[in-house]
């Protein structure tokens, strides 16, 4: 899986890890950042969530433009590095306003918009070479992997700053406790009924005894809890800074003769066909000046119906390219759900203790320990491997079991689920899953079964409905959102109902991300690479910006109508792209 492809790979595997790091360590939280620290309701933080998502991607159709007719590739990635570093920077100032959140987070976004897609054309170029042609999908998924180690460890991030942050001030975290403490401050300035009693409980509970004056430790909590927050944010742009030094001290593998020719203002090199404009007289001086006028209006007449097949050709692969764009919307508005009603899900709907056995799979540093056993056993269990490789393994097996007995006795009996936590599924899934997923689409390959690009993505689609599926199911019965206060529903489910739901919509996502990324860049015509990877971009830019369709709705709807409006639209697309598939078959053979 990780043999012979270009060093420039790898330069972009750890700028992107570093990168989306920050990113997810980010939006693992903002959500609730917005509800604790301004008191938003559910809607008015998912219209600021969904509006951001949507700028984040949907800027990348600029950035990309601006790449490929002014600045290129290189330039752009760097500027893009720069300005994400300085809306992180805004953010982690404790205290802000919403308004000047909002800017950091429109400088993030203009940031990403030259960054993400100029970095991927960049990759995609590297693959132009018919000595790595081959190994293009495998490549973007080891260039997805990268996204996801950075967004493995980005969720424990956020939760150990604010945790840690607490507890440097005597205070403990409740999920529920900011809401409460904004209705408390908002009773004594209107004098609306309000539960004291069981609000002094609650104080009494996070802070070891009855604060002398509620209203000032309601002030306090606010303050301390959303200035966790504000720290994650500081995270998140140091690990900007470590993207941007791998970028700039190891961006000359990245810069092949292939990168560089996609750069503003040079010619793309195109390997096959000549390309449309380069057959006429001044490419062939020794007809100048000798050639007949019936030679000359020939050649003349060729080079022109030369350029109409081509620029028909880059007409139609547009056009497969924006059937695509629009299908894989619906996936991206269901599957970014997962730092929105995902999210709400699990702060009001799962249970918020699990005992210490169970705890070991939420816990970042038991996760890590089982992934070294795994990797042991993986090492021992494998054929023809030398004895010293052997050895290994079971020094992997036996520091990883320790590392686990060590975690185990270091819990509580009980531990608490803080809700933003499983949002480190979704990755931990990516990184255990993608080399089986690339094993499985090499094995079909050898056998002459492997699905088009098309066809994965629509096979996607499936496995996204799938996991809603789960969500659905689990939530019959379940009192609706709307009818819930700010202590959740009194009736909870397991957390692995969560759990089994982001491992399938990962698959999912396996089928379809890295495939389409890969799709872009073999069906883009050349002088429109950072164009159409923006325009990838921008369709989860606009599958983003429908993020509101769940908040909206979480608190008018049934519980499960919510889940079964997300498993219609990944239904509607699958069967969208079955049938369009071998249509867009016909531009990648």
């Amino acid at each position: 899986m990780f043999q012979g492809h270009p060093k420039g790979l790898y330069v972009a595997f750890a700028s992107n890890m570093g990168e989306r790091y920050g990113f997810y360590t980010m939006m693992a939280v903002l959500v609730l950042y917005l509800q604790a620290r301004f008191d938003l309701s559910v809607s008015q933080a998912g219209i600021i969530y969904s509006v951001f998502y949507f700028l984040m991607y949907g800027l990348t159709l600029l950035g990309g433009w601006i790449a490929d007719q002014r600045m290129g590739l290189h330039r752009a990635i760097l500027w893009g590095i720069m300005a994400k570093t300085a809306g992180y920077a805004i953010m982690m100032i404790p205290g802000i306003g919403l308004s000047t959140t909002v800017a950091g987070l429109l400088i993030t976004a203009v940031g990403n918009g030259f960054f993400k897609g100029n970095l991927q054309a960049m990759v995609g170029n590297l693959y132009e070479n018919s000595r790595y042609r081959h190994l293009r999908d495998s490549g973007f998924s080891i260039f997805y992997m990268g996204i996801n180690i950075g967004a493995f460890f980005a969720p424990g991030t956020a939760t150990l700053m604010r945790n840690w942050y607490l507890n440097s001030h005597g205070l403990s975290y409740d999920s529920s406790l900011p809401a409460q403490c904004h209705q408390y401050i908002a009773s004594l300035a209107s004098g609306a009924p309000f539960d004291t009693e069981g609000f002094a409980e609650m104080a009494s509970r996070v802070s070891g005894s009855l604060p002398a004056d509620l209203e000032a430790f309601a002030h306090q909590y606010i303050n301390v809890f959303s200035t966790g927050y504000n720290l994650a944010f500081a995270v998140a742009a140091g690990a900007m800074l470590l993207s941007l030094a791998a970028y700039v001290f190891f961006s000359k593998h990245l810069r092949t003769p292939e990168t560089v020719g996609t750069e503003a203002g040079a010619d793309v090199k195109a390997e096959g066909p000549t390309e449309p404009g380069r057959t006429g007289l001044k490419e062939k001086p020794e007809l100048e000046g000798r050639a007949t006028l019936e030679e000359r209006t020939s050649l003349e007449r060729r080079t022109s119906l030369e350029e109409r097949t081509y620029a028909d050709r880059d007409r139609q692969r547009m056009v497969a390219l924006g059937w695509i764009l629009l299908v894989v919307v619906f996936f991206w508005m269901s599957f970014h759900q997962n730092g929105l009603t995902m999210t709400f899900f699990a702060r009001d709907y799962t249970v918020q203790q699990v005992d210490r056995l169970n705890y070991l799979l939420f816990d970042v540093r038991s996760v890590i320990a089982l992934a070294t056993v795994a990797g042991g056993l993986v090492l021992l269990l494998r054929r023809r491997l030398r004895p010293v490789l052997r050895l290994a393994g079971g020094a992997l097996i036996t520091g990883g079991g320790l590392a686990l007995v060590w975690q185990y006795h270091r819990f509580e009996p009980w531990m608490t689920l803080d809700p933003e936590i499983f949002q480190q599924f979704n990755p931990i899934f990516v990184v255990a899953c993608t080399p089986l997923v690339v094993g499985l689409f090499s094995y079909l390959n050898k056998r002459g079964k492997e699905p088009s690009a098309p066809r994965k993505i629509g096979i996607g689609m499936l496995l996204s409905a799938v996991s809603f599926l789960v969500l659905l199911f689990c939530s019959i019965g379940l009192p609706a959102p709307g009818e819930l206060d700010a202590a959740g529903s009194p009736d909870r489910v397991s957390p692995y109902w969560l759990f089994w739901s982001y491992f399938i919509i990962t698959w999912g996502e396996l089928f379809l991300n890295p495939m389409g990324i890969s799709f872009v860049s073999r069906i883009a015509p050349a002088r429109f690479r950072g164009l159409s990877q923006g325009l990838w971009l921008c369709s989860i830019a606009v599958g983003n910006q429908l993020l509101f369709v769940g908040s909206s709705l979480w608190e008018r709807l049934e519980l499960w109508q919510v889940w079964f409006i997300f498993v219609a639209c990944c239904l509607l697309s699958a069967t969208i792209l079955f049938a369009l598939s071998r249509k867009f078959e016909r531009y990648t053979a």
